[in-house]
């Protein structure tokens, strides 16, 4: 599974980590799967911290040769290494409109956002009678909140940062851990792994 970072209103396809040469690019770190994409673009928008994203034409685009996860743009204007630091951690954003539709297992992170997370008992949830056991039956373990990926050269997973009664935990996104995913019902149900519930609570 991959996600694609999308916030209200935008897309986020990337964040600029650092300068890459002397020219002014800039190598940033993809949250896209189609990269190729970013190439036909004309403008693109630059959002530093929760500002309102500023349109930004795009000279170049292209994805690093040697590690795919990274892309380099060379933004109008940015012409040296002095102005490229500037934009060190903007996110790098395309309206909502301009998307791609998914295929399905896909999901864009906004349809995370905000689902509650069920945790699945052992052996499945039996709701055929009202009366079941509590422990029968999915208990609710949190809110998603924001999702993590690994840093910059870190092979992993995504990581669901969950707030519970208890903490927050961090759970892998991943097929055998998060069993069903309803973006239209807003419901995420996992079965984790023994003891993840405790590693991080806060």
């Amino acid at each position: 599974m991959n996600f694609p970072l999308e916030t209200q209103g935008w897309v986020q396809v990337a964040r600029i980590v650092r300068p890459r040469g002397n020219k002014g690019e800039v190598l940033a770190e993809l949250f896209t799967d189609f990269p190729e994409r970013l190439s036909s673009f004309k403008q693109i928008y630059l959002r530093s911290g929760q500002a309102q994203p500023q349109a930004t034409g795009l000279l170049h685009f292209w994805v690093d040769r040697n590690h795919s996860e990274h892309g380099i743009f060379h933004f109008a204007g940015c012409t040296s290494i002095d102005s490229a630091e500037k934009l060190r951690g903007m996110d790098v954003l395309i309206p909502m409109a301009d998307r791609v539709e998914l295929p399905a297992g896909k999901y864009f992170i906004s349809d995370l956002m905000g689902c509650t997370v069920f945790e699945l008992p052992e052996g499945g949830a039996k709701l055929a009678f009202p009366a079941c056991a509590a422990e029968e039956a999915p208990r609710v373990l949190g809110t998603v909140r924001d999702v993590f990926f690994p840093g910059e050269g870190v092979a992993g997973t995504p990581l669901l940062q969950v707030e519970t009664s208890a903490g927050e935990i961090l759970i892998p996104l991943a097929e055998e851990i998060c069993l069903k995913i309803d973006v239209a019902a807003r419901r995420i149900e996992v079965r984790l792994p023994e003891g993840l519930t405790h590693l991080d609570a806060t």
